[in-house]
Formats: C-alpha cells, sequence, structure tokens
C-alpha cells in the first residue's frame, strides 16, 4: 500500500491547475489574456500556476 509522494503532488497540482483555468474563465480579463495564461498553465503547470497566483488577473 506504499502510495508515491510524487503521485499525490501530481494530483493535487493538477487538481490546482483545473481549478486556476476554471477561475481565468471566469475572470473579466480579455480573450487574449486569457488564452495566454491557460497556454502558460498548460505549458509550465507549476510555474505558470505560482505565476497566475502572483500575477494574474483579479475578478
Amino acid at each position: 500500500m506504499g502510495v508515491e509522494v510524487s503521485g499525490i503532488l501530481g494530483l493535487i497540482i493538477l487538481a490546482l491547475d483545473i481549478w486556476a483555468i476554471i477561475r481565468i474563465f471566469d475572470s473579466g480579463a480579455g480573450t487574449g489574456t486569457k488564452v495566454l495564461w491557460i497556454l502558460m498553465i498548460l505549458l509550465l503547470p507549476v510555474l505558470g500556476l505560482i505565476l497566475w497566483l502572483l500575477l494574474g488577473p483579479r475578478r
């Protein structure tokens, strides 16, 4: 029953990325900005999420 830490960490990152993408869709930012943020999160999951939390559009 050994669960790997990297597997659990990967699931947490995936859940946070999905949450961030949903929040980006709901934001009032322009379409181009939304596309850029979503691409960043999809291409760089951890770094993109951190950058979005710090610099991303607010509601």
